[in-house]
């Protein structure tokens, strides 16, 4: 990956006894955040560390010396350095007067987004989750520059804070031939997105930080015109942006729903549970995470999972030092799932294994424990036997290996010639049962006499 993030341009701003420091430190590219605070040492922090850069405090004077040197903050106490992306933000006390400074390091990093390529190849809306300092700004940075260079769509940004092209009126050469809509103050957002749909004739939306409900609603109604969006929003995973009743509206909206009494028995379920009451404006969700991404590819489906608190299974995706991406599926029930993985039952389930597969064709294996009927398939394609799991509410392994399976489904003229088959069913007691013909109806009722 490459990295543009005219860091020396932020440095001239600063004090001589800090800048001469951080020119100098060996671990400047890690840079997050420089912190100058009034009566306190100057504090660099980087990915996974901060530590102290002088043993001298910043005074009154030190500050005056910077705020000479930097733009007006806006109502949000925001400024920017001309033609680049680094955001530099204050803290007033009860007379306005600054007394801190917050410079935060803005780069645009080529090459992030590999990761995810394919799913910009479907033209669909994506919605990126995270914790804020999580990257979300500097991926989207990167999409709008390869939806607009690489696949020459027309992208228009809206962009709020002045963090995903700088704060200047040529916008920066991280977001390549996209376009960008600047908005007055935060309040006007989600006008300037209607705006841009009705103006500009786009055919891909980008917007930075959707985190109010008339936001949410603007996504909705552009969704509903048929331009491709792509967002960001705070939230660990998908399960805390359902539990956020401002934007809900992301994934579909949530209600309250009373079942007759044949339906609940039916569900298993009481007869007030929650469901999603429409299409969601986005059909794809990635939730960012330093190690590793998680992909929801079906973003309906993995909230009508979560609602139910049903068995499904996650995709997660990681690049690896080698340059190879892997891609993780793994089955969880929900109440045994580790924080921040949830995903949707999109991905067929070959084994009680999750297989880690990367573009190099290599695999590996790692074990765990999973309570499910194994059953060894001889016959049917595996498309065929996805469409008859998928339709049912009882869950089962589909394994390669004989010996871990509890049962083998075959078609009859397969199994008079497999006679191999036959001798380890009996010598590991595996119960074979036999289909005259590839018929989903007979699979289906098969699979119900296991309920």
């Amino acid at each position: 990956m490459n990295k543009n993030d005219d860091i020396e341009r932020l440095f001239d701003n600063l004090p001589h006894f800090v800048q001469q420091i951080l020119n100098n430190h060996p671990n400047k590219e890690n840079l997050l955040e420089v912190v100058l605070d009034l009566g306190r040492r100057p504090e660099a922090r980087f990915i996974k560390r901060s530590e102290y850069l002088s043993r001298k405090i910043m005074s009154s004077q030190d500050l005056d010396f910077i705020l000479k040197r930097t733009s007006q903050f806006d109502n949000e106490n925001r400024a920017g350095i001309e033609q680049t992306l680094h955001r530099i933000c204050c803290i007033r006390n009860r007379q306005s007067l600054v007394n801190g400074l917050t410079y935060r390091i803005g780069r645009a990093i080529f090459g992030t987004i590999c990761i995810i390529r394919d799913l910009l190849e479907f033209n669909q809306s994506i919605l990126i989750l995270g914790k804020p300092g999580s990257g979300k700004t500097t991926i989207i940075r990167e999409i709008s520059r390869m939806l607009s260079n690489e696949m020459n769509k027309r992208v228009i940004i809206i962009d709020t804070s002045n963090e995903i092209a700088g704060d200047s009126n040529i916008p920066h050469s991280g977001i390549g031939k996209s376009r960008r809509l600047q908005v007055p103050t935060t309040e006007f957002q989600d006008q300037i997105m209607i705006e841009a749909v009705e103006n500009h004739m786009p055919e891909v939306i980008i917007i930075d930080e959707i985190g109010t409900e008339r936001e949410a609603l603007a996504a909705r109604t552009i969704s509903e015109k048929g331009v491709q969006l792509i967002g960001t929003a705070h939230g660990n995973n998908l399960k805390s942006l359902i539990k956020n009743p401002m934007l809900t509206d992301l994934v579909g909206g949530i209600q309250y729903v009373i079942l007759s009494d044949e339906e609940a028995r039916k569900r298993k379920t009481q007869k007030s549970i929650l469901e999603r009451k429409a299409l969601p404006a986005f059909q794809i969700a990635i939730e960012i995470n330093q190690q590793h991404w998680i992909i929801h590819q079906h973003i309906e489906k993995s909230v009508d999972l979560i609602l139910r608190k049903d068995y499904y299974s996650s995709q997660t995706r990681e690049l690896k030092s080698n340059k190879y991406i892997y891609i993780c599926y793994r089955p969880f029930e929900l109440s045994q799932l580790p924080v921040n993985i949830y995903s949707n039952l999109n991905w067929f389930l070959l084994d009680s294994t999750w297989k880690i597969m990367n573009y190099s064709n290599k695999i590996h294996s790692r074990s765990f424990n999973l309570k499910k009927l194994s059953i060894y398939n001889l016959s049917f394609s595996k498309n065929l036997m996805y469409e008859a799991f998928c339709n049912l509410e009882s869950k089962f392994i589909f394994t390669n290996f004989v010996k871990r399976a509890d049962i083998i489904l075959a078609l009859k003229k397969h199994l008079k010639k497999n006679l191999k088959l036959k001798k380890l069913s009996k010598q590991y007691y595996i119960k074979i049962y036999i289909l005259d013909q590839k018929s989903l109806y007979q699979i289906v009722k098969l699979f119900d006499a296991f309920n």
